[in-house]
This record gives structure tokens, C-alpha cells and sequence, in this order.
């Protein structure tokens, strides 16, 4: 590549003819070429969400009807979500930035169905008295006992209780990542889409088709 070349141009005057090139900083270099991000057609997410269910389904709704990216929608509280006026609350987004996004009414019937479940798993960890969710920020030490409240209980609460790497403490977290990049990689298999699907997939087809 030009790249290649210039770097191997560099090393035989500077090495082996000893010559002093002075400041190369500005010297006009090749770009390296950008990706296009893939895109779904609108009838492609929808073959791809029919392929899912459960807790993934609802959080590849959200990806595609609000443009949350996985971390954003992961981290999503019970608080956060607005039934009344239709609306999102995303916090600590890209750039610590937080921002309200509207939610889509074809979602609202499964994710009143998630937070039904999550509500299950969160009088459970009451009843067994299971340490509170982790709080973002400085919060934890402001109101120690928040992360047992409901209204910062996960949205998306993981089924299983698992240690905390900073604490220590057994808690339960929200669904992992990994869960979610797998069943939107195999939805997308069942669902005969050629190209690569990712959860990003579905942020960028958002975008697209508001266009």
C-alpha cells in the first residue's frame, strides 16, 4: 500500500543513507477507507425481529424503535421508562450525555410484558433479601439503599445472580452483551439476511429509515 511504501522509504534514507528528512508530520498520507455501516430494509428487521423472543425481542425493539445503542438499552431503569408521555430516558449515553427518545407504541405491549417479569425477579431478590443493584456514579454513596428500589431495578435484569468485579458484592446485573450479540447473530441466520446483522445493525437501519 502507500502507506507500506512511505514507511519502508523512511527507514532506508533515515537507516541506511543516514539523511535527516526533518519533519514528515505534514507529508499528504493515504486515508484509510471507510466502511459504510450495513442497513436493513424495514422489511428485513421486521423477518429479524419475528425471529427473536423473549428478553432479546424486546431489546432489539427498543434498538430499532428508540436508536438506543446495546449498552443504552441494557442500562435502561425501571424509571426511565415513560409510558405516559411515550418516552425513554437515556442516561450517561455517548459522551456522558443523557437524552430522551421517544418509544415506539407497537413496542409497548412486550416491554409492559418485561417489566412484569423483571418485577418477579425484583420482589424475589427482596424476599431473599439479595444486595440492591449496582448504582451509577456517585450515587451509591448518596442513597445507599436506592439500588433496592424498584424504580432503579434493571429493565432488563439478567436471571441470574452473579458477583460484582469491583465490589465483590452478589447482586444481580442486567442481561449481558454477549447474550444479545448472539441471538441478533442467530436471528438474523434464521431469518435468511445475506449480510452480517449486529446489534448496531439495527441503531444505523433506525437512522436510515427516518430519512
Amino acid at each position: 500500500t502507500q502507506n507500506q511504501a512511505f514507511s519502508a522509504l523512511l527507514f532506508f534514507y533515515r537507516t541506511l543513507w543516514k539523511c535527516d528528512l526533518g519533519d514528515v508530520s505534514q507529508t499528504v498520507r493515504a486515508r484509510r477507507g471507510e466502511k459504510l455501516p450495513t442497513v436493513l430494509s424495514e422489511v428485513e428487521v421486521r423477518s429479524l425481529l419475528t425471529a427473536m423472543s423473549g428478553t432479546p425481542r424486546i431489546v432489539a425493539e427498543l434498538l430499532y424503535g428508540c436508536g438506543l445503542r446495546l449498552t443504552e438499552a441494557l442500562n435502561l431503569r425501571v424509571k426511565d421508562v415513560d409510558f405516559a408521555r411515550c418516552t425513554v430516558e437515556v442516561r450517561h449515553g455517548k459522551g456522558g450525555k443523557d437524552r430522551i427518545v421517544m418509544l415506539p407504541e407497537w413496542s409497548e405491549p412486550r416491554l409492559r410484558e418485561q417489566l412484569e417479569m423483571a418485577k418477579r425477579l425484583w420482589e424475589s431478590d427482596r424476599e431473599r433479601e439479595i444486595p440492591g443493584v449496582a448504582m451509577p456514579g456517585a450515587l451509591a454513596r448518596k442513597m445507599p439503599t436506592a439500588g433496592e428500589s424498584w424504580g432503579w431495578f434493571w429493565v432488563f435484569p439478567s436471571r441470574k445472580i452473579s458477583m460484582d468485579p469491583r465490589s465483590g458484592v452478589w447482586r444481580r446485573h442486567h442481561f449481558h452483551p454477549n447474550g444479545m450479540q448472539r441471538a441478533i447473530s442467530n436471528s438474523g441466520r434464521k431469518a435468511a439476511i445475506a449480510r452480517r446483522v449486529t446489534c448496531h445493525t439495527l441503531r444505523h437501519s433506525f437512522a436510515t429509515h427516518l430519512l
